[in-house]
């Protein structure tokens, strides 16, 4: 019996993982369930035991991508560091996900328009729940030391996640506006990591 269940843990991660790069190269849309299956080195019923739909399959990576970047954002959030190392922290750590998981700003995005309480109901539960409550606080403390200017805690967290994410959603758009090509785009989504925390940081220093 614990053979068999680690052979399946270790089946469905090596379909998540094929899966993810499928998505990645081909888009939502473009992706195959035969495709997938066929790069995971299965047959199609198997990649069905496990996941009885694309959309399912995509709701899997999601989730296994969700619960590696909650825990590791919470921790930051949680971690005993001066507010502008923190800020870098979870940029860097948001962008790095969102690298790795190219079409999930897109699927959030979806899902929220067709059924944000189903979203909300499957990938917020308590242990995957994002909790910034420290680092609100810590914002609130700096504010009252003079150390950043007055701004609502909660516009900070928005503003740090909207600027990273945006530049994913929107790379077809800005790679016409910008003339730009993949590599190139890689490499200015890349600098993100480094543009967006300072961005922020500049915006509440006291001058």
């Amino acid at each position: 019996m614990s053979n068999k269940k680690e052979r399946d843990i270790t089946t469905e991660q090596k379909i998540l993982e094929v899966a993810t790069e499928v998505f990645q190269q081909k888009g939502y849309a473009g992706a195959r369930m035969q495709d997938i299956a066929d790069k995971a080195q299965i047959n199609r019923a198997m990649l069905h035991y496990y996941y009885r739909n694309k959309e399912k399959l995509f709701e899997g990576i999601f989730q296994n991508a969700f619960q590696k970047l909650i825990p590791s954002m919470n921790e930051v959030f949680d971690a005993d560091l001066p507010l502008f190392d923190k800020i870098r922290q979870v940029v860097n750590n948001y962008i790095t996900l969102v690298f790795q998981n190219r079409n999930l700003p897109l699927f959030v995005l979806h899902e929220l328009q067709q059924n944000p309480e189903k979203f909300v109901s499957n990938f917020f539960v308590h242990h995957t729940r994002p909790n910034p409550a420290k680092l609100i606080q810590q914002i609130q403390e700096e504010i009252k030391a003079g150390n950043i200017r007055p701004i609502m805690p909660q516009h900070l967290v928005m503003n740090m996640m909207s600027l990273c994410i945006f530049p994913f959603v929107s790379q077809p758009v800005f790679q016409q506006v910008f003339q730009i090509g993949d590599a190139q785009y890689e490499q200015f989504l890349e600098s993100r990591k480094t543009e967006v925390a300072e961005f922020i940081i500049e915006s509440i220093k006291v001058k």
